[in-house]
């Protein structure tokens, strides 16, 4: 058989397939970068797998830090809603937010060596940043900002960059893995003995003040602290167990600080 030469509408045909193959638009998500690649190098290169962090290191090479911290001032879920379609997305921006200001705060702040006393009230209350083009303090975006989401996990992955602080992840979260992550984080904290403590033979169980710090945000999500602890410790706890709160330690999370 004696192959047939394609006729020109055949060839000007294929040709426009090709042309619009090379020039056809990538998928919207393709397109669209990740918000949350400055800060995800910023934690894998400057947190070590004890949630501490390299604060000196960091001040002098702040370029993907300032750049996701211009990101945060630009837009937020409450000035730029279609940038963060549903609930989950929204948590995941003001998460990072919180835990990237917070970090940039101990940097601005000359590196104290502890959050306590006068400089915290400083440090949280009265330091103001832009969010999304709103200013506020950490204190504001965390209490009217993002513990109305209802949703008491956050209390294990915002960051104040002191030592009883929930530990600092390695990765941003992210809308499609928070509801995860969350677990994760909670699970994380309970297993830490400076966060979880059971003593059996006096029935007692020494807790993070964290949970004293937001009692109501716990409670409104089970009945009893123990009822709560027991959903995501190890280990069951009796109901009969007293608690008491672990002193909170306001010393920054330094991995210069010289703790082992």
């Amino acid at each position: 058989m004696i192959a047939q030469r394609p006729t020109a509408p055949q060839v000007f045909f294929a040709a426009a397939l090709l042309v619009g193959a090379l020039v056809s638009p990538a998928p919207a998500h393709a397109r669209q970068p990740d918000p949350y690649q400055q800060w995800a190098r910023v934690l894998e290169r400057f947190v070590n797998d004890r949630g501490e962090v390299d604060f000196h290191r960091l001040a002098g090479e702040r370029a993907d830090l300032d750049a996701f911290l211009e990101y945060v001032a630009r837009v937020s879920p409450r000035t730029a809603p279609k940038l963060f379609p549903g609930r989950e997305a929204a948590l995941a921006y003001y998460l990072n937010a919180y835990n990237a200001l917070s970090m940039f705060n101990v940097i601005n702040s000359g590196f104290p060596k502890s959050l306590s006393g006068l400089r915290k009230v400083w440090f949280f209350g009265i330091k103001q940043f832009s969010v999304g083009g709103e200013r506020m303090s950490l204190y504001t975006l965390e209490n009217d900002v993002i513990r109305p989401f209802g949703d008491e996990r956050v209390h294990f992955a915002l960051n104040c960059m002191s030592v009883s602080c929930p530990r600092l992840p390695r990765v941003p979260f992210r809308a499609d893995q928070l509801n995860r992550q969350l677990d994760d984080e909670a699970r994380r904290f309970f297993a830490e003995s400076r966060d979880l403590q059971v003593i059996p033979e006096r029935k007692l169980v020494r807790v993070s003040s964290i949970l004293d710090f937001y009692t109501g945000d716990f409670l409104a999500k089970s009945p009893t602290l123990i009822a709560y602890i027991n959903k995501y410790a190890n280990k069951s706890i009796p109901e009969d167990y007293r608690i008491e709160f672990i002193d909170y330690d306001w010393t920054v999370n330094d991995q210069r600080s010289g703790r082992s």
